[in-house]
């Protein structure tokens, strides 16, 4: 199977397996980690792209906040099932357990891949889209606003210091100036 082929499946199968849900690990997420991907894959030399567009895809198919399974299962499910060859699944599911803040907060990937698939899920927690992700996230689960904001502290604000990769550093530096003026903005509001 072609390259593309596989992986505009991967994108249906995304929009499958998120089908319904609206807190911002969504198939619109996946999608747009994806794009970012694509973007700092281009100027990385020596990056497989075809292991990054599917991790990417794929990075949230078993996220432990969404789904319980177990090694990679619907990543694999569908890896096996468009005939991608096991080595390239190993790598693309090896990635994948690379992209997860809460479980790799201070660790870099050590492929050039998890690098960029690892940037690309922060860069999507950043800037607008980064706020709203969050409050999706916190409305969605009961969080107070309170709690939300604090969301920033705790990781959003600590993302742009957290890249691996060139373009994303460069990328990331408008989003975080926004999340920066964004909070200063919602203090002036509540407390001004």
């Amino acid at each position: 199977m072609q390259e593309e082929a596989r992986i505009e499946k991967a994108a249906g199968y995304i929009r499958e397996l998120f089908r319904g849900n609206a807190g911002g690990h969504d198939a619109a997420h996946s999608l747009r980690v994806y794009r970012n991907a694509m973007k700092i894959a281009e100027q990385e030399p020596g990056c497989d792209r075809e292991i990054a567009a599917l991790a990417a895809l794929l990075h949230d198919a078993d996220d432990h906040k969404l789904f319980h399974t177990e090694n990679n299962a619907n990543a694999r499910t569908f890896l096996e099932a468009n005939e991608v060859p096991p080595e390239r699944t190993e790598r693309i599911c090896q990635t994948i357990n690379m992209v997860s803040f809460s479980r790799n907060r201070d660790r870099v990937p050590d492929t050039i891949e998890g690098k960029i698939v690892q940037d690309a899920d922060r860069l999507d927690a950043m800037g607008a889209l980064g706020i709203a992700r969050t409050f999706a996230y916190g409305g969605e689960h009961g969080r107070p606003m309170e709690g939300s904001v604090q969301h920033f502290y705790d990781k959003l604000l600590l993302l742009k210091d957290m890249l691996n990769t060139e373009p994303a550093k460069r990328l990331a530096a408008k989003r975080h100036d926004f999340l920066q003026s964004f909070l200063e903005e919602l203090d002036e509001e509540l407390n001004g």
